[in-house]
């Protein structure tokens, strides 16, 4: 790619939240940024428009609903399935592959982004939380570039010092719209509620994971993967406003904050442009009028899934796969209706009891035991309906 060229970007869960985003991003600075592929899950109606406005040659459905060729630009490539987004990943026309789409489908694609190559822009948590141990070997000096508010803070953060400089990792947490509420104040809540988060704009699946907290302890083994540090390294802090994203103590007492709009264009943008930086596409604060900054502990007692994230992070190996897995059917069942608030961290407890952990192997063994975990928590939300 020559020094003018624009950058070749696959779009990975291009019809969810971060991938309609980064669509934004990529128009705002269409003299930058060409999008040549594209995939969706389900939404065939809004992957097809977005490949006509595009003119992509390469788009992927990842579920078994119909898409019209003539829907599509002319002599556009249409691949299916965990196989299509892989093979997405490692065309040869594309330099950089934001992998967006939602749970553990996010692992086989970005293994085949990274050993094809490409720059990854990691949206999908999951993918670090279930096969970390085989993602971060594969990834060159950065190659890999975090898209969550909070590991996109922590990565600018870190260039301030040395790695051995870091004295403890501060993982900023909104605390989601039950923030103080007791356990039993939580068995009540309903879907609605779940779903209004306070600051974010999001999918369904994570905003319910933001509600649990469960989502905060995906960010701590996810970053203990990016950043090669203990579990115990990486503190979670209630940050109700959601202007710091996160903050990196050194030895020397020095602390370096990542403040900003919360607009997930941002660290999508920043993905796609390090190591510049460009024209910013959201509205900047004026610190002068933002009043106060505020800081508390998060309650582990009532939200029990952040301390089984910290648990699953602790015992390493297949741990976070079940974790993850369980968590992915109980949040469907939730939202659902099949299940009450407080039996998601139930089922997840219940799964990863029942599992003895392993090295982590391979994908087939994690492909093995991510199918185990979820039929095991559907039985166990089988008892509880």
């Amino acid at each position: 790619m020559t020094e003018c060229a624009r950058t070749r970007v696959a779009i990975l869960g291009c019809t969810g939240s971060v991938g309609s985003q980064a669509l934004d991003v990529c128009r705002k600075h269409a003299e930058r940024l060409e999008v040549v592929a594209l995939s969706a899950h389900r939404n065939v109606r809004a992957l097809a428009a977005a490949a006509r406005e595009f003119s992509v040659k390469h788009v992927c459905l990842t579920s078994g609903e119909a898409l019209s060729i003539e829907d599509l630009p002319s002599d556009c490539n249409v691949l299916r399935g965990v196989e299509g987004l892989c093979e997405l990943a490692s065309l040869d026309e594309v330099d950089c592959v934001l992998v967006s789409v939602v749970g553990a489908a996010g692992l086989l694609p970005s293994i085949a982004a990274l050993k094809a190559g490409k720059r990854l822009a990691l949206a999908n948590k999951e993918a670090l939380v279930v096969g970390g141990d085989l993602l971060m070997p594969l990834a060159g000096p950065n190659q890999l570039l975090p898209v969550d508010s909070e590991h996109s803070a922590l990565f600018q953060c870190m260039s301030a010092g040395r790695h051995d400089e870091v004295y403890a990792i501060w993982l900023t947490c909104s605390g989601g719209p039950f923030f103080g509420m007791t356990p039993q104040e939580l068995s009540r809540v309903t879907v609605e509620q779940a779903l209004n988060h306070p600051t974010w704009s999001m999918g369904s699946k994570i905003t319910v994971d933001s509600a649990t907290l469960m989502n905060k302890g995906l960010e701590r083994i996810e970053a203990k993967h990016l950043f090669h540090c203990g579990i115990d390294d990486i503190r979670v802090l209630i940050h109700r406003q959601s202007k710091v994203h996160s903050m990196v103590e050194y030895v020397d007492g020095s602390v370096i904050a990542h403040l900003g709009a919360s607009d997930m264009r941002i660290p999508i943008q920043f993905a796609l442009s390090y190591p510049e930086r460009w024209d910013t596409p959201a509205e900047r604060i004026d610190y002068r009028t933002l009043g106060s900054l505020d800081f508390a502990s998060p309650d582990d007692k009532a939200f029990a899934c952040l301390r089984l994230a910290e648990e699953a992070g602790r015992a390493g190996g297949t741990a976070p796969c079940v974790l993850n897995a369980a968590n992915e059917i109980a949040v469907a069942a939730f939202l659902s209706g099949e299940c009450a608030f407080t039996d998601i961290s139930a089922t997840v407890e219940a799964c990863l009891e029942d599992h003895e952990v392993m090295p982590v192997a391979s994908v087939d063994q994690l492909l093995d035991i991510d199918a185990w975990a979820r039929s095991r928590a559907r039985e166990v939300l089988s008892r509880r309906s």
